[in-house]
């Protein structure tokens, strides 16, 4: 009977990992055809890019803002004062804020911001383009999906949360110069510690680390979309199954690259 039971739990178990790992295969196919196609002439998607790059600046601007200077205030800003007031040594808050807020806080903020409000949006698009057989239509008329839609929305989150990264930065910092001046301390030891331990390393680190993200985002959010069934209710489900999946696949991006970058260049370890 336990022999049974067990059969039947490795069967019950095995079908949900093999469609995991086929759709795994699947994105990693779709990213292998979305840089060559981004780099084979010709490149029809100008338009598209720009058009893409518009929308997803309109909808993450402001919550990106907003929730980066209050992530920054509230965690490594206000909890971290209170922690490094008790050795007396807040003039170590800008050290703290390199390691916190360039490292991770922004190029995290910025991918969950993005994959939260435009990588939804593009998997219901497609979704719904799917549904209403619009790209079966474009692939009769010899029109590749990939070129013309995968890629520019591909490149159009590159380049978004490369650039918002940059803004995450400078509001994640605001938020620390507040914390350090509602503590009643100056704000000169703030930026010597902080100019002190970065180093461009920190910075190229985050913008590629963001921009990885950003390409993570875009191919899982247009493969959901692109491979819905099912009418509404499967848009629906593609919706929320390409926001869980963005989201771990950037924690397993962010550990692997940040393994990879410490290991590489070992003396951003060292916190002056």
């Amino acid at each position: 009977m336990t022999l049974l039971s067990d059969s039947l739990r490795r069967r019950s178990i095995a079908p949900p990992l093999r469609d995991a790992l086929e759709e795994v295969g699947d994105m990693l196919i779709l990213t292998g055809k979305t840089l060559v196609s981004a780099i084979r002439p010709p490149y029809p998607y100008g338009d598209e890019f720009v058009s893409q790059f518009m929308f997803a600046l309109r909808q993450c601007f402001l919550p990106l803002i907003l929730t980066m200077a209050c992530i920054s205030y509230s965690v490594p800003g206000l909890q971290a004062a209170n922690f490094l007031m008790l050795f007396g040594a807040l003039d170590r808050m800008g050290g703290l804020f390199v390691l916190a807020v360039i490292r991770e806080f922004a190029p995290i903020v910025c991918a969950i911001v993005v994959a939260g409000a435009a990588g939804t949006a593009i998997t219901a698009d497609l979704g719904a383009r799917k549904i209403r057989e619009e790209l079966d239509a474009l692939q009769v008329l010899g029109v590749d999906p990939v070129k013309n839609l995968v890629v520019p929305r591909f490149l159009a989150l590159i380049a978004i949360t490369a650039l918002f990264d940059v803004f995450a930065i400078v509001f994640g910092i605001t938020g620390g110069l507040a914390a350090t001046l509602l503590n009643d301390a100056r704000i000169e030891p703030f930026f010597a510690t902080f100019w002190t331990s970065s180093s461009t390393t920190d910075l190229w680190g985050s913008l590629l680390k963001c921009t990885i993200f950003g390409g993570v985002t875009a191919i899982v959010c247009c493969y959901k979309g692109m491979t819905v069934s099912g009418g509404a209710a499967g848009v629906g489900r593609a919706v929320n199954q390409a926001i869980v999946i963005a989201f771990l696949a950037i924690g397993v991006v962010n550990y692997v690259f940040t393994q990879t970058l410490l290991a590489t260049h070992p003396e951003i370890n060292l916190i002056r």
